[in-house]
């Protein structure tokens, strides 16, 4: 993230995101785009590897998937 230049994302809850979807364009705001689409599909990810790992006995938990030590 340190690499990144704030410049290079500011204004970005503005900017448009075009995404094909069943082989037509769905347009985005950026704002749009992180809570509708990004999120939630990071989210469904993280969530489904924790289960499959679980499923496989690795030994995690709640902290684990939080974050907290």
């Amino acid at each position: 993230m340190a690499s990144v230049p704030a410049a290079k994302i500011d204004g970005s809850e503005e900017r448009e995101v075009v995404m094909k979807m069943r082989g037509q364009d769905v347009k985005f705001s950026g704002l749009q785009y992180l809570f509708g689409h990004a999120w939630p599909n990071f989210y469904f990810h993280v969530t489904t590897a924790y289960n499959i790992l679980r499923a496989n006995g690795v030994e995690l938990g709640k902290r684990d998937f939080i974050g907290n030590p």
